[in-house]
């Protein structure tokens, strides 16, 4: 049996005592990588801050577009993903190398699209963002340095999204750890240098990207050691047909993610319009928020990778069920038990991050209305995961075109702005758009209609 052979039997082993247990081994590493993740993303932040408030605006700014891009590598790890489970899933190495590469090329001509407009585009994008004249002069170089060579984060994504649907989350986990434990050694290096000027914002964006380069080649060396990659890439090339069924998933995906980036960008306009406290205690709580987020994210991809190797077994749609309903509780369970304890933390740890005693009051506020949101964003979090692995990508996509904007958008200008409740409409807006797209999602899991062919 080949190593290939290996990896796809047993990432769809039978779980060793549980539904529930299977779930959670699989999804530790993933929750760890994502936090990881966020703590060198506050590392990150603290060393550009160094070099002054104009630093801080030129990556913020920067970071706001780039999350448009990331939007569309995460639909093509959606689809990377998807594919890999149902070949997991049918004990098939053959299929599962044939959907690693086509994956990795959808990733590089992608990337390759993003990093061109990057190059040409820059300037303009920053511009309408809103970048002050001295911000843009700074962003625009940062952006290039970090956006031109897109490729790499594209294929980084899509490896590890293989690698996770096969059910090797342990992988990808550690070549996050190497990339994270590299860029926080090269950030202040070039930065600020070592017996060498350092290279300021450049320096910054060039740790970024070397440290992105190292994640993508450990991604890709686990792969090939796996033999998910041809020996020969004679006869690998792009092939339109699996292309074209992934993109079918990718698409509403993107789609999907791209309604969010923008939809938060004009709802968070619409809270700067209540004062720069009530903006800045917004801000403040989404660091109180990372936990339940994070290990929702990491719950939703082992639920994922489960239900699709079920599927993908052919007759085990009942036993991809069972990690579904188990995906729905855990993360709800999770998710609701973290925020309920960042509640109770916020009494006395928001004041670590301002002085200001009407900030502080409202950022408690708004965590004990998100602790009666996160039931309702557990269901969607792992329903959403369900759906995409049944090979339902566009449910999903209009559930939160009309969250995001019917419901969210709306609920806080009308609630927040219009009748004067400031940021408790916010968050309650918040919590009426996860609760009914909770109940869209669990009518169309019932349906059994997010059950479909690749």
């Amino acid at each position: 049996m080949s190593e290939l052979e290996r990896q796809v039997n047993s990432g769809q082993a039978a779980p060793p005592v549980s539904v529930t247990r299977d779930l959670l081994l699989l999804a530790w590493p993933a929750i760890t990588e994502n936090l990881l993740q966020s703590a060198v993303g506050f590392a990150d932040s603290f060393f550009v801050s160094r070099l002054g408030l104009g630093a801080v605006a030129a990556v913020g700014v920067s970071d706001a577009l780039l999350q448009v891009f990331f939007a569309v590598f995460l639909a093509v790890a959606t689809a990377s993903g998807t594919f890999s489970a149902r070949a997991t899933g049918a004990k098939d190495a053959a299929a599962f190398q044939r959907a690693t590469v086509q994956a990795l090329w959808l990733a590089v001509a992608v990337g390759l699209v993003c990093g061109l407009l990057a190059l040409m585009l820059a300037g303009p994008l920053l511009t309408v963002m809103g970048a002050a004249p001295e911000v843009r002069a700074a962003g625009e170089t940062y952006f290039r340095i970090v956006a031109v060579p897109s490729a790499v984060m594209a294929v980084m994504y899509a490896a590890g999204a293989v690698l996770r649907g096969a059910g090797d989350t342990r992988a990808a986990l550690k070549a996050g750890l190497w990339m994270n434990a590299a860029h926080l050694v090269l950030d202040p290096l070039l930065i600020f240098g070592l017996g060498f000027s350092g290279l300021g914002l450049v320096g910054a964006g060039v740790a970024t990207v070397l440290a992105r380069l190292l994640g993508a080649a450990l991604l890709l060396g686990r792969l090939r050691r796996v033999g998910a990659l041809p020996s020969s890439w004679r006869g690998a090339g792009p092939d339109g047909s699996v292309l074209r069924r992934m993109a079918r998933l990718g698409v509403p995906s993107a789609l999907e993610r791209l309604a969010m980036r923008f939809g938060q960008i004009v709802y968070f306009g619409l809270i700067l319009r209540l004062g720069t406290e009530v903006y800045a205690a917004h801000t403040l709580t989404g660091n109180f928020t990372l936990f339940a987020s994070v290990t929702g994210t990491g719950l939703a991809a082992a639920t994922s990778a489960r239900v699709g190797q079920r599927l993908g077994a052919g007759e085990e749609e009942e036993e991809a069920r069972r990690y579904a309903l188990s995906g729905v509780w855990l993360s709800s369970a999770f998710m609701t038990g973290l925020a309920l304890l960042a509640w109770v933390a916020s009494f006395w740890g928001a004041s670590l991050f301002t002085s200001h005693a009407h900030v502080v009051a409202l950022i408690v506020l708004a965590l004990g209305i998100d602790v009666l949101t996160q039931p309702a964003t557990g269901v969607v979090t792992a329903l959403t995961a369900t759906l995409q692995a049944g090979g339902d990508t566009r449910f999903p996509m209009w559930t939160t075109l009309v969250g995001i904007w019917g419901v969210r958008t709306v609920g806080v200008y009308l609630l927040g702005v219009r009748w004067g409740l400031g940021l408790a409409g916010v968050w309650l807006a918040i919590l009426l758009d996860n609760a009914l797209r909770a109940l869209a999602l669990w009518w169309r899991y019932r349906s059994g209609k997010w059950i479909q062919g690749l």
